[in-house]
């Protein structure tokens, strides 16, 4: 096998990491970010009124109390939002000799660089790389940091916020590549169904009816024959067509309210009882459901019923599940437990598909679902999603 020098491959590298484009869903400003800041404020006050050693007081103050907002704007400007303290700060220092960041709290810095690794672009990582490197050589130069120590202590803090930025996103993306692959093995899989049976008959219906169309003038009997053969085909494809969406819904009959198309929270209940073989099902709701969108009340139920099902299969020497959901005034928590082994068939490095389905739910209406053994005995599955269902 040809091997590419080792130059090209690092040449590639590099590329690809400067071609590297925003990762997609980027959410703009929430309730979290207007918390995050206001922290920081109280931090900000609290500190100058109790620490004595600052040398620069008000400046500092009013420099950390101006460069707060830059957090609201993270992650839709993931690099003008650290360059504008970073530059700030330089101008000060330049054309003053002052330090304005004297201040502890001026560690929000860390927060803008994770943000910039975590949801900029392979050109703006770069450019923040070298702003944050500018200005630590600027520090030197002027005396602030000494070498070698002061140096290589702000690059390893650097460094680490914008490795956690990246990992996280990486992190993210392999688990979307993980979820797209899901679908696309499913249309495969409905694609092969379709070719094999509906179109098979629809070609055989549509040959029959241009033989029809022929034949009607000068021989009408051929032509009902070949009405009688389009009806015939027509009900095996609709009979086949139904047993596919049955297989699609797990349907094999008369459909049960577990396996509705739309279930509810209220149907949770159906899942309690004793089967015949496994653990007893009790399930527990608290809260009011008035109000819970339809969608999370699907949603909800779907990834019980999973939970329940997984249980079931998994959970060795388990007598009892346990479905707990709780209403409160913005979310519904669901929480499916069992006293099995813990991780006794558990797929705990590599999820299944049912799990990355429970996870794409919860996802797609702003929630999250976790799953993972309990400390002692047992599995648990945790989701909590919005009430309202709409996705942040």
């Amino acid at each position: 096998m040809r091997r590419e020098p080792y130059d090209v491959g690092v040449q590639g590298l590099l590329r690809s990491l400067w071609d590297e484009p925003r990762p997609p869903g980027a959410p703009r400003r929430v309730w979290r970010d207007w918390v995050l800041v206001g922290l920081l404020a109280v931090a900000v006050t609290l500190e100058a009124l109790l620490r004595t050693d600052l040398q620069w007081r008000p400046l500092s103050v009013i420099f950390t109390f101006a460069m707060l907002p830059t957090l609201l704007w993270r992650r839709t400007r993931p690099l003008l939002m650290p360059a504008i303290p970073i530059a700030v700060t330089g101008l000060i220092q330049l054309l003053t000799g002052a330090d304005p960041a004297e201040l502890g709290a001026t560690a929000y810095l860390l927060i803008l660089l994770y943000a910039l690794s975590r949801w900029g672009s392979g050109r703006e990582a770069a450019g923040g790389l070298a702003l944050i490197t500018a200005a630590i050589l600027g520090s030197v130069l002027a005396g602030r940091l000494a070498i070698p120590g002061d140096v290589l202590g702000a690059y390893t803090v650097v460094f680490a916020a914008i490795a956690l930025g990246g990992t996280f996103r990486y992190r993210t993306r392999a688990r979307m590549r993980e979820i797209d692959q899901i679908k696309l093995l499913e249309r495969e899989q409905l694609a092969r169904d379709l070719h094999d049976t509906v179109a098979h008959h629809v070609s055989a219906m549509a040959i029959r009816a241009q033989a029809g169309i022929a034949t009607a003038g000068s021989d009408p009997g051929a032509a009902v024959d070949a009405l009688r053969v389009i009806e015939a085909e027509a009900s095996r494809t609709l009979a086949e067509m139904r047993a596919m969406v049955r297989v699609l819904r797990r349907d094999r009959g008369p459909v049960p309210v577990e396996l509705a198309p739309n279930p509810h929270l209220a149907d949770l209940e159906q899942l309690a009882g004793q089967a015949r073989v496994g653990p007893a099902v009790h399930v527990r709701i608290d809260g009011d459901l008035d109000g819970v969108s339809a969608s999370v009340g699907a949603a909800v139920f779907r990834i019980a019923q999973e939970s329940v099902t997984n249980a079931r299969r998994h959970a060795r020497h388990a007598s009892r599940i346990e479905v707990h959901v709780a209403a409160g005034d913005t979310s519904v928590r669901l929480r499916v437990s069992d006293d099995g082994d813990s991780t006794a068939g558990r797929p705990v490095a590599s999820p299944g598909y049912g799990l990355l389905g429970m996870i794409e739910r919860a996802d797609l209406l702003g929630g999250t679902c976790e799953a993972g053994p309990n400390p002692g005995r047992g599995w648990t599955v945790t989701a909590e999603l919005p009430r309202t269902g709409a996705a942040t």
